[in-house]
């Protein structure tokens, strides 16, 4: 009995997580901002697949608990693909959501916007990586 009452909870949680990230990644029209973001309006049905192949892989993973024990060469080119990926869809979603003008308009800091975003960039970067190579 108790385990039913567990396969229903977890049933319910992974459909109300999977119906709001399909909302989120769909509602928003991410990914034909971020292929007009990258001028790669023909690789669409690949951005595509990509979510999904990712998205299913990572469940079956963690739902068996898989470990791929690699090279660091491997997890490195792995981890800056998953940063790149992350990094566009975050550019896409600020994007539509016009998150850095509003911003920028508020901190006052309208002219130099540009530096404002590659501050932000950097920081980002320099954060992944230290807490990637410290392990943190």
């Amino acid at each position: 009995m108790l385990h039913a009452i567990l396969l229903i909870i977890g049933l319910g949680g992974g459909v109300a997580v999977g119906s709001g990230f399909v909302a989120f990644i769909s509602v928003l029209d991410i990914i034909p901002r971020l292929t007009q973001l990258t001028h790669s309006h023909r690789y669409v049905h690949a951005y595509e697949w990509a979510l999904i192949s990712g998205v299913m892989l990572y469940t079956l993973t963690d739902f068996y608990g898989m470990t791929i024990h690699l090279p660091v060469l491997f997890t490195s080119i792995s981890g800056i693909l998953a940063g790149i990926f992350v990094g566009t869809l975050a550019a896409g979603l600020t994007e539509v959501l016009n998150v850095f003008p509003i911003l920028a308009k508020r901190l006052q800091v309208e002219q130099q916007i540009l530096l404002f975003l590659m501050a932000m960039v950097m920081g980002k970067t320099i954060g992944s990586m230290l807490q990637w190579l410290l392990h943190l």
